[in-house]
């Protein structure tokens, strides 16, 4: 781990960094507060000589989420998609249902409340896992990064699930998106 960084730092480092070397090659990133730690990390690993990451920004999430399948389909490459927590994820849903039966490799990265902040009335507590239902191949529940022995590995590991999963699919053998819904505490 590195010195005086968060687990969330730490994790998200290790899982953005996992997704590139495994060939995803764009990020599209809707900011927010939740989603801080995956949103800098992709950012500081784009910007590192040698790593062929390209961070796009866009505030508008519906926006961001036909970006997203647009660049996928072009490269046929899996594209990331991030934003925060809340009603932002729900803005995606439109582009996730023309992905799937194209085929087009998304991964959603959706950021959320840990386990302790979701459902006890707080706002932005939308039940984002599995918000997507069948537009998505499968959703993956990832409980927020606490400092541990294998943190980076666990991450890497959740970044080969979903760049497998996205490239080849549940059903039908297909590519197509899918969601990780990640949980962060306050950063």
């Amino acid at each position: 781990m590195n010195l005086g960084a968060t687990p969330a730092t730490t994790w998200s480092l290790a899982f953005v960094g996992e997704l590139v070397r495994l060939g995803v090659r764009d990020i599209v990133v809707s900011p927010g507060s939740r989603s801080q730690s995956l949103a800098l990390g992709a950012d500081a690993l784009s910007q590192q000589d040698g790593v062929a990451l390209r961070l796009h920004v866009c505030i508008d999430e519906r926006t961001a989420g036909f970006l997203a399948l647009g660049l996928a389909a072009q490269s046929k490459a899996p594209t990331a998609l991030l934003c925060t927590s809340g009603s932002a994820p729900a803005h995606y849903l439109p582009a996730l249902l023309e992905a799937k039966p194209s085929g087009i490799p998304i991964i959603v990265l959706t950021a959320d409340r840990p386990e302790e902040l979701r459902g006890v009335g707080a706002n932005q507590t939308t039940n984002q896992n599995g918000m997507f239902g069948h537009a998505v191949h499968a959703c993956f529940d990832v409980p927020a990064p606490v400092e541990k022995v294998g943190l980076t590995q666990e991450a890497r590991g959740y970044a080969r699930d979903a760049v497998h999963l996205a490239l080849r699919g549940a059903e039908l053998g297909r590519p197509g998106p899918l969601q990780m819904n990640i949980a962060f505490r306050e950063p």
